[in-house]
């Protein structure tokens, strides 16, 4: 957990360093920089399940070594590329990237014990609002601070550092013969997880985006990183409760009231009601998205897993991407109220549909019979149901 902390933080040091090097290095404006990140994200979100499945025909230090040249080539050049060409390279540099997140929620899924998976993720979701505190502010740190290439170098051999750290450690991401059996099966289950794990990410990164619009449109854009800061700290306390559940909560159910939390948003006034109407979606935060990694992992068979991971990961990407297209037109053409209302709408009825896509999907392959049989389902349900084994919905 400490290696998964550390490696997180040039993940998410990425997209902030990119941007400030094209406004304040190439002096361009932040359209042109939203461009290059947006490209290096869609890269990353196509090339995740491309490396699992690297990993899935040879082995995990086969893909760091070949992600680990690539970063040291992107990160080292970078600095030196007329835009068009830093545009396709960052589209081939995400699509090369390490995908950091997908190898430790695979390696999580293995390494940890049935009984204890969920709080095990529980734990990682902390771990990731943690980076995501530290990250951006260290990209935009390095970005404003430093002249010339720097930024761009010292964010670039932090990528190589985590790579590195990764194929030292080696963590086992497939169970061993004889191990835990594969619970997982490829269909419509596994369809109902991600489209519940895309809507986690899309009620997040849209309450972000309203968040951030109504405080500047107020006039109270100072209280930005309190508003956020509290919003952070409700999630980590989320996760920690959901961690020490001794059974995880329906995915479906933690997403659908995400998206309820999500509606109260709108009624805030001031920047403190604002902090204090997004504590009850902040508690929803972490364990829906550890519950997203749960299912997913307990969904993914041994000789498919990274590939399944790699499918959840860009989930997610296309979660955060679709959320800050749509609920940035939102915010410009009518409010960030009609925006967050339409946010939490939109991830309830996605909630609701994974939720019926799981109960119509076929359970014959889902869990081997055995005396762990009932922990084992309970431990992937999406919707609550704890009939026994081989009925065990996503």
């Amino acid at each position: 957990m400490p290696v998964a902390f550390l490696v997180r933080i040039p993940a998410t040091a990425t997209a902030i360093t990119l941007t400030l090097h094209v406004v304040l290095q190439m002096g361009l404006g932040y359209a042109a920089a939203g461009l290059v990140v947006a490209a290096s994200t869609v890269g990353m979100g196509v090339g995740a399940p491309l490396m699992g499945r690297l990993v899935d025909r040879r082995d995990l230090r086969t893909m760091l070594a070949l992600t680990l040249v690539v970063a040291g080539v992107f990160w080292a050049f970078a600095p030196g590329l007329a835009y068009p060409v830093l545009l396709g390279a960052a589209f081939v540099g995400g699509l090369l990237a390490t995908p950091v997140h997908a190898v430790i929620r695979q390696s999580v899924g293995v390494l940890a014990p049935l009984e204890l998976r969920h709080t095990a993720y529980a734990v990682d979701a902390m771990l990731v609002d943690l980076s995501y505190i530290v990250g951006p502010a260290l990209g935009a740190t390095l970005a404003i601070g430093l002249p010339g290439p720097w930024p761009l170098w010292i964010v670039g051999g932090l990528w190589v550092a985590a790579g590195v750290a990764l194929w030292l450690l080696d963590p086992a991401v497939r169970h061993e013969a004889g191990g835990a059996p594969s619970t997982g099966g490829i269909g419509r289950g596994l369809a109902a997880a991600l489209i519940a794990t895309f809507a986690s990410v899309y009620l997040l990164i849209g309450t972000e985006l309203v968040m951030v619009a109504s405080l500047q449109r107020s006039g109270q854009a100072l209280m930005i990183p309190v508003v956020n800061t509290v919003w952070c700290i409700a999630s980590i306390a989320g996760g920690f409760a959901y961690g020490a559940l001794r059974r995880p909560l329906p995915l479906a159910g933690l997403v659908a009231g995400l998206g309820a939390a999500t509606l109260l948003i709108a009624f805030a006034g001031s920047w403190w009601g604002l902090a204090l109407l997004m504590v009850p979606a902040g508690l929803l935060c972490a364990p829906s998205i550890a519950a997203g990694a749960g299912v997913v992992n307990a969904l993914a068979p041994d000789h498919a897993r990274g590939f399944v991971i790699g499918l959840h990961t860009s989930s997610l990407t296309a979660g955060g991407a679709a959320a800050s297209a749509f609920t940035g037109l939102l915010i410009d053409r009518w409010s960030p109220g009609t925006a967050v209302l339409v946010v939490g709408t939109l991830g309830i009825v996605a909630a609701l549909s994974s939720w019926a896509l799981a109960r119509a999907s076929p359970r014959s392959a889902a869990t081997p019979p055995g005396p762990s049989a009932r922990s084992q389902a309970d431990s992937g349900r999406l919707g609550g149901d704890e009939r026994e084994p081989g009925v065990r919905p996503a």
